[in-house]
């Protein structure tokens, strides 16, 4: 079902469940935050791509204002809620300085292959190893979903958008693994000529050649 939504664009990815946190500088968005905040509204962060507000994006809801500067900007901390497409773009919303537009909510399946995701797993295990970045891991939870790791794969923004619209968990999945498989033999070759580089200079016991 369609609904209008206040709309904050930004050239970023935002996944359902995470948490962000933004400094609000612009007249604009100060007016959009203080209504929301005042209407206990939510709004929405469609992302800005390729010079264009793209037609996906997700539901923001405010958590709270972390801090108001003199000159009335503000430092806000959000979560995602759900992802929604774009029906109708406002570049100004009706009597408002900030943009907005009708939506509807894009339904997902959760339908997560239990195979798939332990490979996932193994292998976000090598990078995150490999990257020296192990906490990562360790502080993901054991059902955690796809868009939990959307942004520790090295994705660009243009993989993470098209990540966004997948309905599918199974897909989102497959995409994710398929890209890890990917870059794995580059970070692993990476690793080897850093090794290689600390060696350089060292004294290296080699057996020669037999002749």
């Amino acid at each position: 079902m369609a609904r209008y939504l206040p709309l904050f664009p930004l050239s970023i990815v935002v996944f359902p469940g995470e948490k962000l946190n933004l400094h609000v500088f612009e007249p604009r968005y100060k007016q959009l935050v203080l209504e929301c905040v005042a209407q206990e509204k939510t709004f929405g962060i469609p992302t800005f791509i390729q010079n264009g507000v793209g037609a996906y994006g997700t539901e923001m809801k405010i958590l709270g204002i972390e801090k108001k500067y003199p000159n009335g900007e503000m430092d806000i901390r959000t979560t995602g809620l759900k992802v929604f497409k774009i029906l109708q773009f406002d570049k100004m919303a009706p009597g408002r300085l900030y943009a907005g537009g009708e939506v509807e909510d894009v339904d997902y399946t959760d339908d997560e292959d239990i195979v798939t995701k332990l490979k996932i797993t193994e292998q976000l295990k090598v990078l995150y190893e490999s990257l020296g970045i192990n906490k990562l891991l360790q502080e993901l939870p054991a059902d955690y979903k796809s868009f939990d790791v959307g942004h520790h794969l090295g994705l660009t923004l243009e993989q993470e958008y098209a990540l966004l619209q997948l309905k599918n968990e199974s897909e989102r999945q497959e995409v994710i693994l398929q890209h890890l498989q990917h870059i794995m033999p580059v970070v692993q070759e990476t690793e080897r000529l850093k090794d290689r580089v600390r060696l350089n200079g060292h004294f290296k016991n080699l057996l020669p050649p037999h002749f």
